[in-house]
């Protein structure tokens, strides 16, 4: 599972997680940054294993403040891949793909997040970002600048 463990952000996270976290930032300047869609997409695209040092070092800063994450549930499954004709537009299911979700609870935020594929650890990372991401306690912030803090 995922290890909370000091500096390693700062040893294994590439160049290109902090530029996709200074895009997100960008994007967002104009909207909430709490925009799931927004982060979420970009996220899931990003290499596994640099979301899972980021969320490692993230849970190194909530631990200092004491912040519980808790996983609720985490699981591989399928789910039909949708599909949608390019001549006649009509959608139709390509297939069955394999799917990884988890839900956690950060403090008192669930956080949700799937992915293609069966590695439960970038579904629980992204979870994690997730919850963060949409906490509307007074931490919220707090935590947001930490998120924003390391990819600087």
């Amino acid at each position: 599972m995922l290890r909370a463990t000091a500096g390693v952000m700062a040893r294994n996270t590439s160049f290109s997680l902090k530029l996709i976290l200074e895009n997100i930032k960008r994007m967002t300047s104009n909207q909430a940054f709490t925009d799931q869609s927004v982060y979420l997409s970009i996220l899931t695209a990003t290499p596994a294993q640099e979301v899972k040092y980021f969320v490692e070092a993230l849970l190194a800063r909530l631990s200092a403040v004491q912040v519980a994450v808790q996983v609720i549930n985490s699981r591989t499954g399928l789910a039909m891949l949708p599909f949608t004709d390019s001549v006649k537009g009509i959608t139709f299911h390509l297939g069955e793909t394999l799917l990884a979700e988890a839900h956690v609870r950060v403090g008192d935020q669930a956080g949700y997040a799937a992915c293609l594929g069966r590695d439960l650890e970038q579904a629980i990372a992204l979870a994690i970002v997730d919850a963060l991401m949409q906490s509307k306690a007074a931490t919220a912030k707090a935590e947001q600048r930490a998120i924003l803090d390391l990819s600087l």
